[in-house]
């Protein structure tokens, strides 16, 4: 992390460790948290953040807001967003944030203590590089900055038995425009 990606980094933990947005984003992670208590399946749950919430204040190129919490001892598995830079922090807990740029992960272990240095809580991945987040004893809540807009944000997963194909939807109503069927 150097340069003008921290200088954004830095900007953007500003903004959502102001007050009042502090107190939004915690009752909408709480609201995320009870979704994912109320689908015992599933690996996380979501909950876009409407970008007025933040007051005209983003960076250039942030095109949506995102709270993931992700379950506890639980590995999310590789995806990766071939359409947008997803610039994330742990918000509460913690977890490992891995991603793959050649043969092997590489750990990023992210808290949500916010007096911890700014490496220790964030990370920006750029766009199509594979990331998957390992979680330790406890919900892991994230907040999830993204260049894409809500309804146009494609994630792309593995294909199960052929891992030289994807599966692609959009987080925000399934497959992406044009995209049906994934692949």
């Amino acid at each position: 992390m150097e340069g003008e990606e921290r200088s954004v980094l830095e900007a953007l933990d500003a903004l959502v460790r102001r007050g009042s947005r502090r107190e939004e984003i915690d009752r909408i992670a709480a609201r995320v948290e009870r979704a994912l208590e109320a689908a015992p399946g599933s690996r996380m749950a979501w909950e876009p953040i409407p970008l007025e919430l933040w007051g005209g204040g983003l960076p250039a190129g942030i095109r949506s807001s995102w709270v993931f919490v992700l379950r506890a001892r639980e590995a999310t598995g590789a995806e990766r967003h071939p359409n947008s830079r997803q610039r994330m922090t742990s918000w509460r807990g913690e977890g490992d944030l891995q991603t793959r740029t050649a043969a092997s992960w590489t750990s990023h272990r992210l808290r949500g203590d916010p007096a911890a240095p700014i490496e220790d809580r964030w990370i920006s991945i750029p766009p199509d590089v594979w990331h998957q987040a390992v979680v330790g004893a406890e919900h892991w809540a994230v907040v999830s900055l993204q260049t894409a807009a809500v309804d146009r944000l494609v994630e792309e997963r593995p294909e199960p038995g052929d891992a030289g194909r994807t599966r692609r939807r959009t987080y925000e109503g399934g497959d992406p425009p044009g995209q049906a069927g994934g692949g």
